[in-house]
């Protein structure tokens, strides 16, 4: 830490506050992603974490890293912003016209958004702690930040703190007022919690970096959307996929209930769609717009988000077209 910077930031020099802060906004929106599920919350977060921090760096004493600190008002910030945001109205089915078809259950997660890897590329290369338990890789993953979501907001904190960014829980029990047993007790049950949430099997659905095999599989999904497919679509799906659409809780699970639900909804009357390619939390993702059949632009149908699991897909998520600019993607496309 550069100690002019710091004692110029707090006798309120601004410039000399960014000049700390900055190299640390993205670990830190990332940080309020895993503990919001939510890419839009995040940023808010990371704009009150900032102001917070502004706010009250005349106090900051530097017992603690910077970094540590600003982690710690950044945790304490996502903790009230859960409490606001478990007050949100139900989301409307999404398809107008079409009557949804009965799901295979209803999703436990019901505010979850995606993450795009272009910001991923903008972090610095911070190794984690040495208590961490998870790849950095894994721990973006979708499937990671929906089992986050299930847990109590201090315990996603905890786990959070200490299995992805390996603090150790005398700073943890620090950040959050608490005492380390407490600590350590929370991170039992979150554990239990996160791993009963997780399916280990033989397939490894871990974000790679990207290989010939996923390049073959994208563009058979492509090809497959763009002809209006379903079979073709059908054929690269494991057996058990799912099909889901937060923050609308209906799941779809199963190849029997993807073709039926690609049938009757996503390709229904003929549909078609350009895909403009796009990654997010380490996988393949693309802007979906249906095609006009008399030739002219393209409507946004949604940001689709697909898990690859080997040489099969075993999720599809479709996320709200409202996320599109966040990944430098049009809600239109031209003829």
């Amino acid at each position: 830490m550069n100690a002019d910077l710091l004692d110029r930031a707090r006798a309120g020099d601004g410039d000399a506050f960014r000049a700390l802060t900055e190299p640390h906004r993205r670990e830190l929106q990332l940080h309020c992603y895993r503990m919001l599920g939510s890419l839009q919350d995040a940023e808010d977060a990371v704009q009150d974490t900032l102001l917070a921090a502004w706010q009250g760096i005349g106090a900051f004493q530097g017992r603690s890293s910077l970094r540590t600190w600003l982690y710690r008002v950044a945790t304490n910030r996502c903790l009230n912003v859960r409490r606001a945001a478990s007050r949100r109205p139900q989301p409307a089915w999404p398809v107008p016209g079409v009557e949804p078809i009965e799901p295979s259950r209803l999703g436990e997660v019901t505010w979850l958004e995606p993450y795009p890897d272009a910001l991923l590329e903008g972090i610095p290369n911070q190794p984690p702690g040495p208590e961490a338990r998870y790849e950095a890789t894994e721990a973006i993953s979708l499937a990671f930040i929906a089992a986050l979501q299930e847990l109590p907001a201090r315990q996603r904190a905890v786990l959070i703190l200490r299995d992805v960014l390996g603090f150790h829980a005398d700073e943890v029990a620090e950040s959050l007022d608490a005492t380390v047993e407490s600590v350590t007790s929370a991170l039992k049950r979150a554990r239990a919690a996160v791993g009963g949430r997780l399916v280990h099997d033989e397939r490894d659905t871990t974000p790679k970096a990207r290989t010939r095999d996923e390049a073959d599989l994208v563009t058979r999904l492509t090809q497959a959307y763009e002809n209006g497919d379903v079979d073709a679509l059908v054929a690269l799906l494991t057996d058990d996929v799912v099909v889901a659409m937060p923050p609308v809780p209906l799941e779809y699970h199963g190849l029997a209930l993807a073709h039926r639900f690609h049938t009757e909804v996503s390709f229904r009357g003929g549909r078609t769609y350009r895909l403009i390619a796009t990654r997010a939390n380490g996988q393949p993702a693309f802007g979906a717009y249906v095609c006009d059949p008399a030739g002219g632009p393209s409507h946004a149908m949604g940001l689709l988000v697909f898990t690859v699991a080997g040489d099969r897909i075993s999720a599809i998520t479709r996320f709200d077209t409202i996320l599109l600019p966040f990944f430098g993607l049009p809600r239109v496309l031209p003829a």
